[in-house]
């Protein structure tokens, strides 16, 4: 409350920052740890208030140059000032930040400095965290060197002290948000993703990053597991970076291996349950959507005699990786099901979406073991089956102590055959072979002793088991297996397993991947000793799926299960639409009778097929729907409440097929209904066209009606006023005024002419009395009156 009070006031917020510009040193100190207190009370509206003040993170940024003391909270302050702060982060890292941290980092010796290193490298993930343009920057600006050089191990690095380990761990968060390239809304986030790789992998980080998590078993549990998950996130996706994993080599000479098999062997020998996950995450993103890898791998499962693969795993760096494998596969006849299932995990990797693969690892065949009397070689499939059922059998025989350890091991093998047997039907005719296999999932999954993850993956290879299933054979084709489980299980229970495994906290507590939670001063020193939290989980989590199998179970998996389960309830459904193949018994009404005729013979005989095909029809239509019924609705009827008596089962069977009557007669009426309507649609458009077409004819005739009319009032007026029977004067006069027009302008014209002529005349004449000396004017006064004059007369005599 009372920091809302006083972070309430932006003049208070703006006090404070003033207050860092003073030159005594304990007010600054002091000023500085009452602004993380206020931060850590108030994050958000302390951001907001900060960002509002003109260079008030510009005075933050400067106390980083102060004294140490200064500085170290400076720091703090800063870490809890960029947390979730995307326009705060931007602006520290232009304020320069990544310089200063770096340069602080080496002040206090790298990986091997206190806890202000943890805190400049706490500061850098919050930069950088989710923040495409700040990674960036760090990567075209500062570089990487600088934070390569914090992983480097020197002279004291076979001792790890806390902090030590907390520092080496922060660095690592930070190359793992570099390598997720930021926010998942980003466009662009694919791009600087592919870029932070190629860049870190030219800074040579893959070499330091085996150093930590494969090469050198005495660094922290901790740190081993954070460096594999990275070279992990290092190698998804990546063609180039898989390859160079594939050909880097681990050891000095002469005990070098390749780094694949040291991985391998982390994963089967270690007995943190942590480290195994990141060591199978790394062979998870090996063979994602890499089938030349797979291959590579594959192509080392050679078998190896029986004294060899019952042998100890020995550290023998010259065994290939294949062997390695297949020996630990097998060490499940010694009892070690734990390590068979850890090598069954790899397996699965290898195999996925890889048919190449599955079908030659299908025909590897495991040699038997001496005292057998009938030792022949079996199918590693069959081995892997076994090692199934030897797990569900110690169970039983330890109790429930270990069910945890026990669903751990066979949801892992579970998980071996689901992907093994997905697309492959050779794969299933292989399971099927052995006749057992298909008894003992039929135990399995109506076994309610066993948790519901491995219940639901039971059903689901039972489900493989039809909808891959191409065999033709009677007893292993795809209707035997579905009449197997509607004898043993129940259609409605069958279907109620997966409706359950859906909604199982494995299923929903799954990630795409591995995290690791932030480091911060709070809780670092409780993440360091991971080996502890999970004997803990383990302990408390009795008759439960292994809480590893969320980690195990990736979201590429489940999406998988998905998949697979909306096909299955498909091909359950096709598959009791179609009848057998074999006719059963023949009836006697099929024997020609004693003194029938052979044409009365074949009319019985045509009648009682018909009836027969009839009710065939009818059987096949009702097991359809009864299957697509159950298929869609998941019905969640026990077995004993589907057992109903003989005249319930008749009373049903007649409602089913009066409904079915009824919903045909209703079709029927649909159908009627609709061609009536389509032809009423019809009608109406036509009367529409129809009614447009006359109402245009009657416009037309309105208007001829009008013309007639005016012109009929016309022709009154016009015998009103007399004139019919006379011509038209008015043309008369017009066309008379237009010739009299035509005759004066010719006779114009030509007068005109001789005007011109006589005044030619006259100039000539007027020039040469000139010439003569006598006056013209004087001559021609009066000559113009007179012919006015006479003009006038002439007149005059017109008129009258």
């Amino acid at each position: 409350m009372n920091t809302d009070l006083l972070s309430r006031e932006a003049d208070c917020i703006s006090l404070l920052l003033s207050l860092l510009e003073e030159d005594d040193f304990y007010v600054r100190y002091y000023t500085l740890q009452i602004l993380t207190a206020l931060l850590t009370n108030s994050p958000q509206r302390l951001q907001e208030a900060i960002l509002t003040i003109p260079r008030g993170i510009t005075r933050l940024m400067d106390m980083l140059m102060d004294r140490e003391v200064i500085r170290n909270e400076a720091l703090l302050l800063l870490t809890h000032l960029t947390r979730e702060a995307e326009e705060i982060q931007k602006i520290v890292v232009f304020e320069g930040a990544f310089e200063k941290i770096f340069s602080i980092v080496r002040e206090e010796g790298n990986s091997d400095g206190g806890v202000v290193v943890q805190d400049c490298l706490e500061l850098l993930n919050n930069l950088l965290r989710s923040n495409s343009s700040n990674q960036v920057l760090l990567r075209e600006t500062v570089g990487l060197d600088s934070l390569i050089l914090i992983l480097k191990l020197r002279g004291s690095s076979f001792t790890f002290n806390q902090q030590k380990t907390i520092n080496l761990l922060s660095a690592l968060e930070t190359i793992k948000l570099l390598l997720k390239g930021g926010s998942e809304s980003d466009p662009g986030k694919d791009m600087n993703k592919q870029a932070n790789k190629t860049t870190l992998v030219q800074k040579k980080v893959l070499e330091h990053l085996l150093i930590l998590g494969v090469e050198s078993q005495w660094v922290p549990v901790a740190i081993r597991c954070a460096a594999m998950q990275c070279i992990g996130d290092l190698i998804v996706g990546d063609s180039k970076n898989r390859d160079l994993l594939a050909s880097k080599v681990l050891g000095e000479e002469p005990q070098v291996e390749p780094a694949l098999n040291s991985i391998l062997r982390i994963l089967l020998r270690t007995s943190n349950m942590q480290e195994f996950l990141a060591a199978d995450y790394m062979f998870k993103s090996f063979c994602e959507k890499n089938a030349d890898g797979q291959s590579m791998l594959a192509s080392t499962l050679i078998p190896q005699p029986y004294s060899a693969n019952h042998a100890f795993l020995e550290e023998d760096v010259s065994m290939s990786f294949g062997s390695m494998l297949l020996q630990s596969l097998t060490l499940g006849e010694n009892g070690d099901l734990e390590t068979s299932c850890r090598a069954a995990s790899v397996l699965s990797h290898i195999l996925k979406d890889n048919l190449q693969c599955k079908e030659r690892v299908l025909r590897i065949e495991i040699e038997a073991a001496p005292m057998q009397s009938l030792g022949a070689p079996e199918p590693l499939m069959h081995r892997m089956v076994k090692y199934l059922a030897i797990a569900s059998s110690m169970k039983s025989q330890v109790g429930k102590s270990s069910t945890s350890e026990n669903s751990y091991v066979q949801a892992i093998i579970l998980k071996l055959l689901i992907t093994w047997l997905a697309d492959c039907p050779s794969a299933v005719n292989c399971f099927l072979d052995a006749r057992p296999h298909l008894t003992y999932l039929l135990e399995l999954v109506s076994n309610l002793s066993e948790t519901v993850c491995i219940r639901g993956f039971a059903a689901v290879v039972l489900g493989e088991c039809v909808i891959y299933n191409k065999s033709t054979d009677s007893g292993k084709d795809a209707f035997a297996i579905v009449d197997a489980i509607s004898q043993k299980i129940g259609l409605s229970s069958y279907f109620l397993k997966f409706d359950e495994m859906q909604k199982s906290s494995i299923f929903v507590s799954v990630k795409s991947s591995l995290t690791y939670q932030s480091f911060t001063r709070s809780s670092a020193s409780s993440m360091v000793d991971i080996e502890d939290v999970d004997e803990n989980d383990l302990s408390e989590k009795k008759n439960l799926d292994h809480p590893i199998l969320s980690s195990i179970l990736d979201s590429n998996f489940v999406n998988l299960v998905k998949s697979l389960e909306a096909d299955i309830r498909e091909q359950i459904v096709e598959v009791f639409s179609r009848p057998k193949t074999k006719v059963a018994v023949v009836p006697a009404e099929l024997e020609q009778r004693s003194g029938e005729s052979d044409g009365e013979y074949i009319k019985r005989l045509k009648a009682f097929v018909e009836k027969q095909c009839s009710e065939i029809q009818d059987v096949v239509h009702r097991n359809a729907t009864l299957a697509e019924d159950l298929a869609k609705t998941g019905s969640t009827l026990q077995p004993e409440q589907r057992v109903g008596g003989a005249s319930d089962r008749i009373q049903i069977e007649t409602l089913r097929r009066d409904l079915q009557e009824a919903s045909q007669r209703l079709e029927k009426l649909k159908e009627e209904r609709a061609k009536v309507e389509s032809e009423a649609i019809h009608y109406r458009n036509l009367a529409g066209k129809m009614e447009a077409d006359l109402r245009s004819l009657s416009d037309a005739y309105n208007s001829l009606e009008q013309s007639n009319l005016q012109l009929e009032n016309e022709v009154k007026a016009l015998k009103k006023e007399g004139h019919s029977t006379f011509p038209d004067v008015e043309a008369i006069k017009s066309e008379a005024r237009e010739e009299a027009q035509k005759e004066s302008e010719g006779e114009l014209n030509d007068l005109l002419v001789c005007l011109g002529q006589e005044q030619s005349k006259v100039d000539k004449l007027s020039a040469r009395l000139l010439e003569l000396g006598e006056d013209v004017d004087k001559l021609l006064e009066g000559i113009g009156d007179d012919a006015g004059a006479a003009g006038g007369a002439e007149d005059e005599e017109d008129d009258e």
